[in-house]
């Protein structure tokens, strides 16, 4: 689906009826904006939180990130970095 948008005063877009309905989108929802180069990316935070959670999909839940840093510091601290 395509849609054509006129940005307003104050930077304001209106998502068409269509679009919201397509989404499930619904008045009040909060939508997460980034930018992907040159485009703008809109998405449901759930969406968005989702997303961020399968690109850890694949970390063990054994391993832990914070000690790895912890390692990783004393080894730079015993060194004299």
């Amino acid at each position: 689906m395509d849609a054509m948008l006129t940005l307003g005063q104050q930077g304001r877009l209106v998502i068409p009826a269509e679009v919201r309905s397509a989404l499930g989108l619904s008045t009040g929802e909060q939508l997460h904006l980034r930018i992907v180069g040159h485009s703008l990316v809109l998405e449901r935070q759930q969406d968005a939180a989702a997303e961020l959670r399968g690109l850890a999909s694949g970390v063990p839940r054994t391993r832990s990130l914070v000690n790895e840093l912890l390692h990783e510091r004393r080894l730079a601290a015993a060194a004299g970095e």
